[in-house]
């Protein structure tokens, strides 16, 4: 494995809503956060805690009000859309509690989708590289079958492979196992860790399973928009 390398790091993250009207609220209170190459995490909080604000803020789908946000060492929050989306097309993958695949497309279409639409028409090298992770997650007999085809374990498998596919430098999951039966739930969690082991991505794991916390190397706990413990495990 790699030597583990910066991937991800926030200084003074803030973010607020309907910025000077009365009813003006920040959500994120200064958030200061290191995600290395090596690192599995899981980020932890209550309903309303600023989970998916700060997810949102971290897949380069929204701006922070103030701090910055580095990815891959590049400061992002001057950045335009233009800028920021070809970033996190190059280094993040998403991995949702609803897989979000495209039902009039094939398992292997559904997996090249982000890098068809970072890059047009897939060659016939990203095509392989797409069924090698479709046989890295047990589906290269399933290549050609429809998500309705699928079963729900399997779908979500197919959105790993999908966040896969460009070889992200972090991969965001947000309650991927939220769907699923405990034995199916704990495959999908066995793959998220064999790639952060094999190819240096950082993984964060957004869940409200205690359980699948614990597995997780960190747990990182936001409660009312700040950390208030990064805890390393073993």
């Amino acid at each position: 494995m790699p030597e583990p390398r910066e991937v991800l790091r926030l200084e003074g993250l803030r973010k607020s809503y309907n910025i000077g009207k009365p009813n003006e609220v920040e959500v994120l209170h200064g958030i200061d956060l290191r995600l290395d190459s090596a690192d599995f995490a899981a980020l932890v909080g209550p309903s309303g805690s600023g989970k998916s604000t700060l997810l949102n803020l971290v897949g380069l789908l929204d701006s922070p009000t103030a701090g910055e946000l580095y990815l891959g060492g590049q400061p992002t929050r001057e950045m335009d859309d233009e800028a920021r989306t070809a970033l996190r097309g190059r280094h993040i993958g998403f991995v949702f509690q609803f897989h979000h695949l495209i039902g009039a497309f094939t398992a292997l279409e559904n997996v090249l989708m982000p890098w068809m639409v970072a890059n047009g028409k897939p060659t016939p090298e990203i095509v392989d590289i797409a069924r090698g992770l479709l046989a890295d997650v047990g589906l290269e007999k399933f290549a050609d079958r429809r998500p309705d085809q699928l079963s729900g374990g399997q779908q979500q498998r197919v959105a790993i492979a999908r966040a896969l596919v460009t070889r992200p430098s972090l991969l965001l999951a947000d309650e991927p196992t939220g769907n699923l039966d405990t034995r199916t739930a704990a495959d999908v969690f066995a793959l998220l860790r064999r790639f952060n082991e094999q190819s240096g991505c950082a993984v964060l794991v957004v869940t409200h399973d205690p359980r699948l916390a614990g597995t997780c190397d960190r747990t990182i706990s936001l409660v009312d928009g700040a950390i208030v413990s990064d805890k390393r495990h073993g």
